[in-house]
Parts: C-alpha cells; structure tokens; sequence
C-alpha cells in the first residue's frame, strides 16, 4: 500500500493475551482499546471498522466461534473491506488460521495475530504486531494468498506455520517453508507464493460438524494401543502422530488397521517438520505396512492441522475416496 492511499480494514478481536490489560486481572481490553495503544496505525492511511467477537482464550475457542469470526470476517470484505485482521491468542493460532484457510475463500487477506507479552509487560508484542498485520491486511502484495499468519514482522501461510516456543516472541516459525514474506520500514514484501486449493464449504450444519469427531493419538515409545480401545464408539476420524517419517510400534499396527476399516485414519509425524514417507521401509508398523493397512498419507501436514481438515471432510459428509484426494493435495 502506498503512502496516501486510504483502505479500508476490518479488524475482529477475539480475545487472548493481546488483550489482557495486567496478569490475568480485570476485563479484557475491547478491539477499540487495542488499536488506540499501537503507535503510528493512525499514520498508515487505513480506515479501521473494529469490531469485539468473543473475549475468550483461545485454548476455548471451539471450531463453530472460530468458523462464526471467518463468516463475519467474509461479511465484512463483501461490504467494501479489502482486507481482514483477526486477534486472539496464541495458544490455537496455528490451527484456527489453518481452519480458517481452509473455508476463505476471497482475495483480500485475512491476517491472523497476536501476542506472546501481556500489554502491560515490558517489551509487549502486541502493538507492533497489530501495526503488522494492519498494514498486511492492506496490502496489495498479499492478496489472493488466504489466511495469514503475521506476527515479529514475519508473513507466514496458515499452511505451514506452528507455534514453536512457549514465550519467545519470535515462536512462530514455517519449518518446511519459511515465510512468505516480511514487514520493513512499514513496507510488506512477499517473497514466496502461499500454496492455495480450492475453498471447502463454509456452510456446515452444525449438528454435523459437533458429531465429526476427531481424535489424536501420538504414539510413544513403547506404545501397546490400549488408548485405542473402544475409540470406534465415540470418534468418527483419528490422526496418528507418529515416530520420525510416520513409524508405530509392530504391535500397534493390527488396531490401527482394524480402526480404519472402520473409520479414516491419517497418518502424519510427530516431529513438527518434515513430510510421512510412503514406501521406503516395510517392516511391521512402517509406513508402508500401514498404507497397506488403510492409512491415509497425511504428507507434510502435522498432526493438529490433518486433524482440523479432516473434521471439516467429515463435517461436509466426504467419503473416504474424497478424504484421500483431499490430502493428498493439501498434506
């Protein structure tokens, strides 16, 4: 965005460590009280609509608030907003963006961020991550790129970033890709394209989204199942997070091919980076055997985003023939 030109941003806030004036004391600071302590946003040449969504941690966000922001987020670009930023905490962020991805399905970006220091604190992040993301949000530059992710003055793509310290300001990081792109003198530069596919619906029934359930099993050295048992009765999808390139002990193998005869079972690594293999070893509990067994390849999806995208799969009635293809091209 050039100097001088005036856009328009819609900013939502949602709670989180952005907004909790001293240590866990009093009310939440509104979207308004955020945006009047960050320096210099009066001076960027962008029209603020603030508006408060829901006050809550984001460890308590659930999938039906996260996809209720994206909706008034999409409201708010089709009455003339060419962007979107959205605040909340930390905790989640790498998932809810990734949800939100999932279902945006516009050109104007939509800017996630938060902060690691309460305002109070010394040295807080949020103002200047706010200023960041406001002047992201505006850009010509990060159009058509999805949900974003800015935070330190970095750009990351919802795809691949995670959260991977827990107080470092500097915690979000994209292992597999980098980031996109930086924020410099005020400047937004993106060096890399986001990977984009083609939106899901955001129209989910809601009683159909609350009964796709998804569990997450990390499997540990060791590991004999018995968390498994019974998981058939009360889950509709699981995600194994397993050893280095996507290995579970030679025991566990049996159950996890007898859960996905019953249900979709995704297999990704518990490493944080780095993609599952397919074929390159086969010994009992390899990847190869458990493709055999009817695993689905997670690719370089970790384990807390292949969960987010296949409860969405789930929620919109895909089948397994669908599920496959769609990880296939998003992990």
């Amino acid at each position: 965005m050039a100097e001088g030109d005036m856009v328009s941003v819609a900013l939502l806030a949602l709670g989180g460590t952005i907004s909790v004036p001293e240590r866990a004391r009093g009310a939440r600071l509104s979207g308004a009280e955020i945006t009047a302590a960050v320096p210099g946003l009066a001076g960027t040449g962008v029209v603020l609509d603030v508006r408060d969504v829901h006050a809550v941690p984001s460890g308590s966000l659930t999938f039906a608030q996260v996809l209720d922001a994206v909706a008034l987020a999409s409201r708010a670009v089709a009455e003339g907003a060419q962007g979107v930023v959205l605040t909340q905490g930390t905790d989640t962020l790498e998932e809810t963006a990734f949800l939100a991805d999932l279902v945006w399905p516009h050109e104007a970006p939509l800017v996630l961020t938060g902060a690691m220091r309460q305002p109070a604190m010394a040295g807080a992040d949020g103002p200047a991550n706010v200023l960041a993301a406001v002047r992201v949000a505006a850009s010509r530059e990060a159009r058509g790129a999805g949900a974003l992710v800015v935070l330190n003055d970095e750009v990351h793509a919802a795809r691949w970033v995670r959260k991977t310290h827990s107080t470092n300001t500097a915690t979000f990081a994209s292992p597999d890709a980098g980031p996109l792109g930086h924020v410099v003198e005020g400047r937004v530069r993106m060096l890399l394209d986001a990977p984009r596919h083609e939106p899901l619906p955001a129209g989910f029934d809601r009683t159909r989204l609350e009964a796709a359930r998804v569990a997450l099993h990390v499997v540990t050295l060791d590991d004999d199942g018995a968390q498994l048992e019974g998981l058939e009765r009360a889950y509709q999808g699981l995600v194994v997070a397993g050893f280095g390139v996507g290995h579970v002990p030679g025991a566990l193998a049996p159950r996890l091919g007898e859960l996905a005869g019953r249900m979709p079972v995704v297999l990704t690594s518990r490493t944080g980076s780095g993609s599952v293999l397919r074929h390159t070893y086969a010994a009992p509990g390899s990847e190869t055997d458990l493709r055999q067994r009817g695993l689905i390849d997670g690719g370089f999806l970790d384990p807390y985003k292949a969960r987010v995208l296949l409860r969405l799969l789930l929620a919109v009635g895909a089948g397994r023939e669908e599920i496959v293809e769609a990880f296939a091209r998003r992990g």
